[in-house]
């Protein structure tokens, strides 16, 4: 046979050894260890990082947001809650008066007392207490329209409308406040407390209130209940405070009897007396104030009050006479006063 048929059908006998070879070996190691080294990576791979990436960030972003929510849930009622009281005077200051003249010293008294010095712009001549009002020539008895307007005031407080102030007031679209005197201690309270709302300062006119009832309450509690015949003499022409007047319901209130009283047939508070009268009703404590232009030796020296019950033993009290005339802060300083003259006629010292 030629060389070159032999190599030919030699190469077809190994061929089909081969193929005899592969189909009986198909349950053998090399087929599965193809699958077992290619499917292992594969499949196990991925399966680690996917617990790691499903479990692992979720609870991540779960936990780390609640955390801080139940902060700013609880954070954010906090700021609301803490600065609810802020609002109330941002939201009042517009409605509170910023430029304030005050034409009445009562009123004044009061105004510094509860916190609206700020607001005050100018005040009359006598409203010289305390010290640092912004006192001008303004004046209350008779003030003068384009003066006060001068000032550029968005509230003018008063005691009474004189020259028709209200009215020129009005017709520029300027409010005004009357703060007239009271008739007695409620009133005094009550007019604090209109102040207070007139001028956006409730709160503090409350406390005033409150304070201010205390001090009085202890004051006619440690005076003496007598019934000591007063005069109360406001000037040279024997005006006198009935018990009509704060100033008389002082008196009232420890017990004593204001001759003014029986002369005040018409309620007004203030009526005016004579020396005949005076002498007659023969009082036991005289009081004058401190800005009369006589003193007490004046008083003791008139004729024919030489047999006055209070001349006679001298029980002639002069007191500050803006403590005894404007009812306010002070008025507790006016009440110890006359309780102790009061008892000092009650109980003479021999």
């Amino acid at each position: 046979m030629p060389r070159r048929k032999f190599r030919l059908l030699t190469a077809m006998l190994l061929a089909l050894a081969l193929v005899v070879t592969a189909c009986g070996n198909d349950d053998d190691a090399p087929a599965p260890q193809v699958a077992e080294v290619s499917e292992p990576a594969p499949t196990e791979a991925p399966t680690q990082p996917a617990p790691a990436s499903t479990e692992a960030p979720e609870p991540a972003p779960t936990e780390m947001p609640t955390a801080p929510e139940p902060a700013p849930t609880e954070a954010v009622p906090s700021p609301t809650e803490a600065p609810a009281p802020a609002p109330e005077p941002t939201e009042a200051a517009p409605d509170r008066p910023q430029r304030i003249v005050s034409l009445s010293p009562t009123a004044t008294e009061i105004l510094f007392a509860i916190g609206a010095g700020e607001q005050v712009v100018a005040v009359d001549e006598y409203s010289y207490y305390p010290p640092e009002t912004p006192v001008t020539d303004l004046s209350g008895w008779d003030p003068n329209v384009e003066a006060v307007l001068s000032y550029e005031p968005d509230l003018v407080v008063i005691s009474n409308d004189a020259n028709d102030l209200m009215a020129a007031m009005a017709a520029v679209g300027v409010e005004v406040h009357v703060n007239s005197a009271p008739g007695d201690f409620e009133g005094g309270y009550a007019s604090i407390a209109d102040l207070g709302i007139a001028v956006g300062r409730v709160d503090e006119a409350a406390a005033l209130v409150a304070d201010l009832r205390a001090e009085i309450d202890a004051a006619l509690a440690a005076a003496p209940d007598v019934e000591v015949r007063v005069y109360h003499e406001l000037g040279e022409t024997h005006y006198s405070a009935s018990s009509n007047s704060f100033i008389g319901a002082v008196y009232a209130a420890m017990g004593a009897i204001n001759i003014a009283d029986e002369a005040d047939v018409d309620g007004y508070g203030f009526p005016q007396l004579t020396e005949e009268y005076i002498v007659e009703a023969d009082p036991e404590l005289i009081v004058i104030t401190d800005q009369v232009s006589y003193t007490a030796e004046d008083v003791a020296a008139r004729p024919g009050w030489g047999e006055v019950s209070a001349v006679r033993n001298g029980s002639i009290l002069v007191v500050n006479a803006d403590i005894a005339s404007r009812w306010g802060p002070r008025l507790p300083q006016f009440i110890n006063a006359v309780a102790e003259a009061l008892n000092s006629v009650a109980s003479p010292v021999s």
